[in-house]
């Protein structure tokens, strides 16, 4: 079946908030008088689903609210000078918005800061519905995102498909039987195989297959 519905994780697929995403980490830690963690510590495990990112980050059981507040102040504050948007995304969102295509986020991400990111770099208008962390009772790699997205756009996971960076994703699209697309410049290390994909142009090329 074709896809008429595109589906993106944004950090480490649309955007690289690597920095941003480490630096507010930190900030969190200072605000608990805990020592930073390596920038590249962090971004290893973002994407891990495997730990208790409360646990393994902050060293406590559960997230509570005022770690939200101190996250989002150092990233609301930062954004505009740490954030970039992966070379061609710009134009490929534009591309699917010419072919009719509807154009979901399904992020781990806050609202706030997710937000904040997509007016950042004027990509906001491209996406028919955005499904944040705060906007669901579990996040990926719970499924619940995706069918949030289903139901706003009146769409079954067979028209649809996923293009994540990371197993997070990926567990998610399966949960949700819905197919799914890798690519390899974000914060997950792959082993380079043909399931796994190089280049924003190569991702346009595997997608207008699928819409068309």
């Amino acid at each position: 079946m074709k896809k008429s519905l595109v589906i993106f994780d944004m950090d480490g697929t649309l955007i690289d908030s690597s920095r941003t995403i480490a630096n507010s980490i930190n900030h969190v830690r200072a605000q608990m008088d805990l020592t930073p963690m390596p920038h590249e510590q962090i971004i290893s495990k973002v994407n891990d689903h495997s730990i208790s990112p409360a646990a393994y980050f902050y060293e406590i059981e559960t997230f509570e609210p005022i770690h939200e507040q101190w996250f989002n102040e150092y990233y609301t504050q930062n954004h505009a000078h740490e954030l970039a948007l992966y070379e061609g995304i710009y134009d490929l969102l534009g591309w699917l918005k010419e072919q009719g295509t509807l154009i979901a986020l399904a992020t781990n991400a806050y609202r706030i800061s997710t937000l904040e990111s997509l007016r950042h770099f004027s990509i906001e208008s491209f996406f028919d519905t955005v499904v944040c962390a705060d906007d669901v009772s579990t996040g990926k790699p719970a499924p619940d995102m995706l069918y949030k997205i289903l139901l706003a756009l009146d769409k079954s996971n067979e028209e649809a498909i996923f293009v994540g960076d990371g197993p997070r994703d990926e567990d998610a699209a399966e949960a949700a039987a819905m197919d799914y697309l890798m690519v390899d410049w974000g914060f997950t290390e792959h082993s380079r195989d043909k399931s796994v994909i190089g280049s924003v142009g190569e991702l346009r090329e595997r997608l207008e297959t699928l819409i068309h």
